[in-house]
């Protein structure tokens, strides 16, 4: 007999769900309806509740026949109602579609979509502690609790902090953010919604781009000094060789949420800006499934597929596909993307274990700057191919993660992954005629240009022919590692505390070749191979010989971060790290390459933050972090035997490690607006670096150069941000300031047009402004819901002027800033159906993301006569104009 309240209940269930079919809530439209979606879930809970009680009462040890099939049905009914209960609640709070694979959305502030909720059913089983205890910055009642949002503190893939505690900048990204992107790029993502962030093309291609933050640097280009961490699922994926961070290997569709944490040695080697935090989704984060299908101008085809599921319960299962292929605006400039990922998860009570895998395979082309000449007959020119990237990767990994007892925690990592990188670049090179006919010299007309086996090489080029060179150079990457965190929430003295520990080992064998091939130079600037390959030439410049080196990378890490509550409102901050590198060269052509090299260091972190009120919070910490030299640089700084860079290596001298010196402070708030939700932060930072690294041109050798330490560099500046969400209206705004100097004086070779004629040298001297770091970056975007099925937006970002690479003595005048506007649109044809377009650089502005100065008499400038190059600068053009359009389908 069904009770006429139940009923009654029932009869409300098929009404509001006929009003979700005609206005759902992803509209945002029918605001109205939540008042009864509130009534609806409590009517849920307290039904489910009260039935169980009464269940339980009425078949107390029934476990057969009829009365057990009824408790077996009734179980059955109560495990639907909370399950529905839940949906319901998940949809309020998130305000999301009430669709198939709907990704998850965070709060107003883009925080990560990691949050801690009321204790589960499994907590409340647990035996009950013999002391108090509490999550940091939590409530320590037993009463459910709302969702708090929480933020990562080490490379662990467990829950964060609250980010009430955290003192440092927050900087986070969610899935929705970047598919508002419409790239398969996470890059885009990263500039679009995080204000320090900005983007150059070094490469001349989209999707390995220079990632710049504060003025620290994640960059794809083997033999950029590099800056910032990078971490998937607790993993770091800097390349062993070079500290490289190759973004087109990122599954982009498959992310969950990317935090920029700041301030914080935990995440070890490379962090010297900070690390870039990327979390995967899997089975139980993502439910149903997506396809995603767009193409538009250059030739741009791109389709991504994803699948979530839980079986079970306790089983998760998630993969995700994506290829691309885009032929470029640029000659030469194509690009193809292939990509997968997949998760298989195992959750039993608080306890989850997940084992992932991931394959990519992507080529592209257009691989440096071009001249400005070329640049202003063509805006899709390039200068000297072949110029071709090539990197596969496959790994696997496993994690795991178990409350151990109400107030421990422990997680674990293990890792093996596989890299290889293929280049192939074009390049003016320094053979050329002997003063003695019939012979090849290099550097000059008298020092000889030998072949691989040592003996000089003969002319079989015309009188006259533009000589270049074929450098080809591949990377053989094993890594393998494993790590451990234990985290503790007892309290402390009566105050809430979280305790992290933890420990890395980290071991990578990577094999390096490079050779160089002589060509000749067309009048299109390809260079095409002889089939005549160099060897080591001799004294004066004994290089551009063939190079074969094996390295061995050993990191080991020891971390402890401690957090305690003073009070509600004030909570410090403390911990530290213990890093140890150990980098071994062993030269497998000769002994000139081998070296053994080991780097210690101890890296403190100390903060601390106050809820000024509940809607207000103030921040501040000091912390240090290190990078040690790279395999490639050890291989490359010998001032006297300069090396072409990322292509030949020569001697194995010591560099002195990078250590950066960080504070910053700021205040951050949320607050309830009758037009939406209000979020804003505005905070200030400086960092010193302690015998930085950076790449030194060689005087008279082009495309030559060493690395050297230079001292002490420093990085300082604000950064505000403030935006509003409502559920028919996205707005947000922000501007960061950078100021990068050199504070000591040194000397380097350069093609400033302002350089010594005798010394072919620039004077750095102590204030110059770092190149290639804009001063000055102002973000907008909105999103407006125009009806409850069509939507538009659009962003636009400025970038203040910058230095020229090569200008370090700030003598020439600067790359100049850019205004770039973009559009994009979306319309529900069905529930699970979804068009959607976007215009990028709707002006079609022509702007350079990135300048350097280049050897102007190294090749003729074949558009004018073959006269010399008169201007000093290669840019890096940005896209024109593009168009782009795509469906979505969910299930």
């Amino acid at each position: 007999m069904i009770p006429k309240s139940v009923k009654r209940f029932s009869e409300k269930i098929m009404l509001k769900q006929d009003d979700r079919e005609k206005f759902p809530i992803w509209s945002g439209r029918r605001v109205r309806i939540l008042p009864d979606l509130l009534w609806l879930a409590r009517e849920l809970l307290l039904i489910t509740l009260v039935c169980t009680k009464r269940r339980r009462s009425e078949q107390p040890g029934v476990t057969g026949g009829k009365a057990g099939m009824g408790k077996r049905l009734w179980s059955k009914r109560r495990v639907l109602m909370a399950s529905v209960s839940t949906g319901l609640l998940s949809g309020l709070v998130f305000a999301s579609p009430a669709r198939a694979a709907q990704n998850e959305e965070t709060n107003v502030q883009n925080l990560p979509p990691v949050e801690v909720t009321a204790p589960s059913q499994s907590t409340a089983r647990r035996t009950t502690p013999t002391r108090p205890v509490a999550r940091a910055g939590a409530s320590s009642s037993n009463r459910p609790k709302p969702r708090i949002y929480v933020y990562p503190t080490s490379p662990g893939t467990g829950r964060g902090l609250d980010v009430d505690k955290v003192a440092s900048a927050i900087n986070a990204v969610d899935a929705n953010q970047i598919r508002r992107t419409g790239s398969l790029n996470v890059t885009d993502a990263l500039r679009d919604n995080i204000a320090g962030v900005n983007i150059a093309e070094v490469t001349g291609n989209p999707f390995q781009p220079n990632v710049e933050f504060r003025g620290f640097v994640a960059s794809p280009v083997t033999g950029t000094p590099q800056s910032l961490a990078v971490y998937q699922n607790g993993v770091r994926i800097n390349e062993a060789f070079s500290d490289a961070v190759n973004w087109d290997l990122i599954p982009t569709a498959a992310i969950r949420s990317v935090t920029l944490v700041t301030n914080n040695p935990a995440f070890g080697l490379n962090a010297l800006g900070g690390a870039i935090n990327l979390q995967m989704k899997d089975g139980f984060t993502y439910q149903g499934a997506e396809l995603d299908l767009m193409g538009g101008s250059f030739g741009r085809v791109q389709g991504s597929a994803q699948w979530g599921k839980t079986v079970d319960k306790n089983y998760g299962v998630y993969a995700a596909l994506e290829g691309l292929r885009d032929d470029g605006f640029r000659n030469f400039s194509q690009s193809t993307v292939r990509r997968f990922y997949g998760d298989v998860g195992y959750k039993e009570g608080d306890s989850e274990f997940h084992v992932n895998m991931g394959l990519a395979k992507n080529d592209f082309g257009a691989s440096a700057t071009v001249p400005a000449e070329l640049l202003d007959k063509y805006w899709g020119a390039t200068y000297t191919t072949p110029q071709t990237t090539s990197n596969r990767v496959g790994y696997l990994n496993f994690t795991g993660k178990v409350d151990a007892t109400p107030t421990w925690t422990l997680e674990g990592t293990a890792h093996l992954r596989r890299y290889e990188q293929k280049l192939v670049d074009g390049n003016p090179t320094d053979v050329q005629e002997c003063a003695v006919a019939g012979l090849l010299c290099f550097g000059n007309d008298t020092t000889p240009a030998n072949g691989i086996n040592g003996v000089q090489l003969a002319n079989p080029f015309p009188t006259g022919t533009i000589l270049g060179e074929i450098d080809r150079s591949s990377i053989g990457s094993t890594s393998f590692g494993v790590s451990g965190q234990a985290t503790n929430t007892d309290q402390l003295f009566g105050h809430d505390n979280r305790f992290v520990m933890g420990t890395s080992y980290d071991a990578s064998v990577t094999r390096y070749t490079a050779t160089a091939e002589i060509g000749t130079i067309g009048e299109n600037y390809v260079v095409t191979g002889s089939g005549i390959f160099l060897g080591p030439t001799g004294v004066p410049a004994p290089v551009a010989g063939p190079v074969s080196l094996r390295t061995v990378n050993q990191y080991n890490g020891l971390y402890a971060m401690d957090t305690f509550n003073v009070t509600d409102a004030f909570a410090i901050t403390g911990g530290g790290r213990f890093n140890v590198a150990r980098i071994t060269l062993e030269d497998q052509l000769g002994t000139s390459l081998n070296g053994d090299h080991t780097f210690t260091r101890f890296n403190p972190v100390i903060g601390g933050t106050y809820k000024i009120t509940p809607e207000l919070t103030a921040y501040a910490g000091y912390s240090e972090a290190n990078r040690v030299p790279t395999p490639l640089e050890l291989g490359c700084a010998d001032p006297t035997r300069p090396c072409l860079l990322a292509a030949f290596l020569v001697s194995d001298p010591p560099l002195k490690q990078v250590v950066s010196k960080t504070v910053e402070a700021g205040f951050r708030g949320t607050r309830e607006l009758n037009i939406g939700s209000l979020g804003w932060k505005v905070g200030a930072f400086r960092a010193t670096n302690y015998d930085d690294i950076v790449a030194v041109p060689a005087v008279g050798r082009t495309g030559f150069g060493y690395f050297t330490n230079v001292g002490r560099t420093r990085r300082q500046g604000l950064e505000a941000e403030v935006n509003i969400k409502s559920s028919t209206l996205q707005f947000q705004a922000s501007y960061a300031f950078v100021d990068a100097r050199y504070l000591d004086a040194f000397e380097l070779g350069s093609e400033s047009p302002f350089r010594d004629p005798v010394t072919e040298t620039i004077q750095v001297l102590p204030g110059d402004q770092i190149p290639a770091i804009p001063r000055h970056r102002v973000k907008v975007g909105i999103d407006y819901n125009v009806t409850d099925v069509w939507k538009v937006g659009g962003n636009a970002l400025f970038v203040s002027s910058q230095y020229f690479v090569g200008d370090e003595s700030n003598q020439y005048s600067k790359l100049p800033s850019y205004t770039v506007f973009n559009l994009h649109t979306s319309y529900q044809v069905t529930k699970n159906v979804q068009l959607y377009g976007r215009v990028d650089n709707i002006f079609d502005r022509r702007y350079a993301t990135y300048g350097q100065f280049f050897d102007r008499e190294a090749v003729p400038n074949f558009t004018n006569g073959g006269a010399e190059f008169t201007d000093p600068r290669s840019l890096s053009p940005a896209r024109p104009r593009a168009f782009y359009a795509g469906m979505r389908v969910t299930f």
